[in-house]
């Protein structure tokens, strides 16, 4: 029978299924190995063409490594909290769980017919109560939790109190806020319950604080920065603006050095591992308080405090800027200049922090009327604001440095701000390409003739004698956001009392997400959850009404995996000790400083806490390219004003007329051929059109462009699998190239791979396209190809090169087919190397072949070396230069041994025509060449 690939994928899907093929041992004597795949948002599309690239190769490597003998966990869930969902219940009415449960439901379909080999018993998802019970349980060690600098981790919340108890403040090492108190043992006892909860919030890892952050008020939510472009969401296009609220937030910069160090023993892509590295940001500098000029009024600061990595430009400050929302910028800003600050401010808010920090052409600020006194030089200078300064990296003030600054320069020169220089030309040029070069100062005060080190050194040590300043490391990452004002999301287990944050019980997780009326904010500005009645704590109390963010139930979930159904616990501790961590993690390199920070944040917390063994979460990362969508065109005519007629034109007469060119359903495209009846479906206005052909064709133009419904160039695999199988698709979408970048979609080259498979399996088939394999010894040359296929395909899955493969496979199939290899010896190993590829026709070959159950768990073929070993040449035997034909000789012969098999050859004396050769030329493993 010929390759009936739907009743095939139809059979063995219904098998794993049924079986629980893929279903990972809790513990065996086999090594283990964890494949995970970053789990998708379920949308109301589906997967396209390009979602399942990632699954597919992890699948592979997985496959592959079942067959190397490994107990291998490779798991599959949803990451089903999210936006979208809340969107689409805003607009029709409709409970989120319900769309995203529809939304599931078309994942898991499409995901179980392109035959992935997932462990479905551990399936998770993010919004439901069994899963965030967790996520809320780990938010609640966050808040019992401070981080000690002197042990380098967290601790139990009781610690700290403990050294409260004893030592007081000055005994506390920790990540805390800048103004925590100065507290002796007997001021801490003397401190109300109230009083001490509101001072221990300030050491906390999660705690709430006010916060400037991207405030949406159509969409009623704080956006991240990433959900925001030119000052209006990303998704629905509304105006956002930048807010002061009360939120709360993660202390992740508390683990700053060791998110920093922990880069160096992991196995990631270098441009994901430098964007982390950056966005932690560390510097060596100093602090510098800057002394605020003032008259008679009394000011809630007595100075500005700065940080820069060029403590040796001090001389050189000639103004200060503050973010536009620093505490203090109301404070400082005199009547005069009200308004200026005032307009500035409204126009900062339209911006995002985004925003702010790539405009590096634009120069803009305002002047708020305040001189600072600059602590080396004692001179006046001026206090703006500009929108450049954002407040929540590092104290919110910068200083300028024009002979030191291009920007600063551009800012002063600007607003006509004086310059003041420091170092002459060629010092400046020295000290500013590499500063550690022996360049001296000069107009520097007591730092005259001194080299860079010895500048810096003194001026830290005279900062901290005049109590102006110090030597400090300063990390730009700042402590992560953790709450939105939406509804879909996790509720934060905490109640209010007199306005301060307490933790409910434990055993009263989870705690549920209440019904509301409507998905919006309330009529008084409260988030949705303030539309739930009779929602309270104790019936008294206030629950927070925010949720958690989308990156919450995404920072463990890996662990959840390793012990899916555990009531006691995240995950248990056997569990735990057994998979320990992720061995091979693949998804996006756009969540390099969003999920993938997060998560190693949230890893080496439950360490901290002797809850998880491993420091990282995932050993090895690889993030796939992305495939781009092949977008097809019609091309109308348009008339002399430019306005479209009832005309389209094939690409190839374009240029006979003047056109604009429409996007089309690349599904009604085949070869760039347009099927124009089913355009005329898919745009009824052209139904009654005029079709200018080629041919009697219309040729339909190409472009590459992002895959996107907007373009019509989203292909759903469905499609494809309909019409070629899951095999196919599996083999074509690694065929496109390597893994790691990013490459065009083009369903034109798929029918190549889906006649590769047809002739795969005719090498089990004769003629009459019945099952017929012999048991006769394979030959040299059909073992030489099983082997070199057996190797490729090792060294390729090992370093990830699945498109090399997929060549590999079909020249070896080629060599079988021409060999006329119908050996069962050699098929049989070939259908266990192919399988991780193309997994249902190997299992029905396997089947065929009379082998019981899956071959999920067959051996991986051995290698042999000396199969490939070359013993034999095919010598090309040529007479009076022109090549007649080949022989294949053994190397070990002597020319002499090899002019006489040659010459004794039936075809080679018919050549001869009965004439003695004059002359003999043997070059020994390279030709023949005889002259007569």
């Amino acid at each position: 029978m010929d390759y009936q690939f739907k009743e095939i994928e139809q059979k063995w899907q219904g098998f794993w299924a049924a079986n629980h093929t893929f279903k990972a041992e809790a513990s065996s004597a086999k090594p283990k190995f964890y494949v995970l795949d970053m789990f998708p948002y379920p949308s109301g599309a589906g997967l396209h063409v390009g979602h399942p690239l990632g699954y597919i190769a992890s699948d592979i490597f997985s496959r592959y490594k079942r067959l190397k003998g490994f107990n291998v966990l490779h798991p599959m869930g949803y990451d089903s909290f999210g936006l979208p969902a809340e969107q689409y219940a805003i607009q029709t009415g409709q409970h989120p769980a319900l769309t995203t449960e529809a939304n599931i439901s078309t994942y898991r379909r499409q995901l179980d017919q392109i035959g992935f080999s997932f462990d479905w018993s551990r399936e998770i998802r993010t919004s439901e109560p069994e899963y965030y019970k967790w996520t809320q349980w780990i938010f609640m060690q966050l808040f019992n939790s401070w981080y000690n600098l002197e042990t380098d981790k967290a601790e139990d919340i009781s610690t700290l109190i403990e050294k409260l108890n004893t030592v007081g403040s000055a005994g506390v090492k920790a990540a805390s806020d800048e103004d925590v108190k100065t507290l002796l043992p007997s001021d801490w006892a003397a401190l109300t319950a109230e009083e001490k909860q509101e001072e221990l919030l300030k050491y906390r890892l999660t705690f709430l604080k006010e916060s400037t952050v991207n405030w949406c008020a159509a969409l009623g939510t704080v956006l991240a920065n990433d959900e925001v472009k030119d000052g209006f969401s990303e998704r629905g296009g509304h105006p956002v603006e930048q807010k002061k609220m009360m939120q709360w937030s993660m202390r992740i910069s508390a683990y700053a050095e060791r998110l920093l160090q922990g880069l160096n023993t992991i196995d990631w892509p270098e441009p994901v591992k430098e964007m982390q590295r950056n966005w932690i940001g560390k510097s060596a500098g100093a602090s510098v308080r800057f002394k605020i000029e003032t008259g008679t009024e009394v000011l809630p600061a007595d100075y500005i405090e700065v940080f820069t990595t060029r403590v040796d430009t001090l001389f050189g400050v000639s103004y200060v800027v503050l973010a536009p929302e620093h505490e203090l910028v109301a404070a400082l800003t005199t009547p005069e200049q009200e308004n200026d600050i005032k307009n500035y401010i409204a126009q900062t808010k339209k911006k995002s922090e985004l925003d702010r920090m790539a405009d590096t052409k634009t120069v803009s600020g305002a002047f708020t009327g305040t001189y600072v006194i600059n602590p080396v030089s004692g001179e006046r200078v001026q206090l703006w604001i500009a929108d450049y300064v954002l407040a929540g990296y590092g104290t919110g003030a910068v200083m300028g440095v024009p002979s030191g600054d291009q920007r600063d320069w551009l800012f002063a020169t600007h607003f006509g701000l004086p310059i003041v220089p420091i170092l002459d030309a060629q010092q400046e040029i020295e000290l500013h390409a590499d500063p550690t070069k022996e360049g001296k100062y000069i107009n520097s005060g007591f730092i005259n003739g001194m080299n860079y080190a010895e500048a810096v050194a003194t001026l830290n040590t005279w900062l901290e004698e005049q109590k102006v300043g110090k030597a400090k490391v300063n990390f730009r990452m700042r402590d992560a956001i953790f709450g939105r004002q939406r509804y879909w999301g996790e509720p934060i287990p905490v109640y209010f009392n007199n306005g301060l944050p307490y933790l409910i019980k434990e055993e009263e997780l989870p705690l549920l997400l209440p019904e509301v009326d409507k998905y919006l904010p309330t009529e008084t500005g409260e988030p949705p959850l303030g539309r739930a009645e009779n929602w309270t704590y104790e019936n008294q109390y206030t629950y927070e009404l925010s949720t958690m963010p989308g990156w919450a139930g995404s920072s463990w979930y890996w662990y959840r995996y390793m012990d899916a159904h555990n009531n006691t616990a995240f995950a248990g501790q056997e569990a735990i000790a057994y998979w320990k961590d992720v061995d091979l993690y693949i998804g996006g390199a756009e969540h390099a400083t969003g999920h993938l920070l997060y998560s190693r944040f949230w890893n080496k917390f439950l360490k901290d806490l002797g809850y998880v063994k491993e420091e990282e979460p995932f050993k090895k990362l690889i993030n796939q390219g992305m495939i781009q969508g092949r977008s097809n065109f019609v091309y109308r005519v348009v008339d002399e004003t430019g306005r479209g007629t009832n005309t389209l034109v094939s690409h190839g007469l374009k240029n006979d007329y003047k056109t604009s060119a429409l996007h089309v359903d690349v599904n009604i495209v085949d070869n760039e051929i347009l099927n124009i009846e089913q355009f005329k479906l898919f745009r009824p206005e052209f139904k009654d059109a005029e079709f200018i052909l080629e041919n009697g064709k219309y040729i339909c133009g190409v472009e590459v462009e992002k895959m996107s419904k907007s373009k019509f160039n989203v292909v759903n695999p469905d499609v494809l699998i309909a019409s070629y199988g899951a095999d196919t698709l599996r083999m074509y979408e690694m065929f496109l190239g390597p893994l790691e970048q990013s490459k065009p979609w083009n369903t034109n080259g798929i029918e190549g791979v889906f006649k590769f498979l047809r002739k795969f399996w005719r090498l089990f088939h004769n003629d009459a396209w019945e099952f017929s394999v012999s048991d006769e010894e394979p030959g040299k040359a059909e073992l030489k190809a099983l082997h070199k296929i057996i190797k490729k395909v090792q060294d390729d899955v090992e370093r990830f090169s699945f498109n090399t493969s997929v060549s590999s496979f079909m020249i070896a199939v080629n060599e079988l087919t021409d060999l006329k290899c119908n050996k069962r010896s050699i098929l049989q190993d070939l259908v266990i190397v192919l399988s991780p590829y193309a997994p249902h026709i190997t299992e029905e070959l396997w089947s065929l072949l009379g082998n019981q159950g899956s071959l999920s768990y067959a051996a991986y073929p051995e290698f042999n070396p000396s199969y490939l070993i070359e013993d034999e040449f095919s010598y090309p035997v040529s007479v009076n230069g022109k090549t007649r034909l080949n022989l294949s000789l053994s190397l070990t012969l002597e020319a002499k041994e090899i002019e006489e098999i040659v010459l004794a050859d039936e075809q080679v004396q018919k050549y001869l025509e009965g004439k003695t050769p004059k002359k003999v030329i043997i070059v020994k493993g390279r030709i023949v060449n005889i002259v007569v």
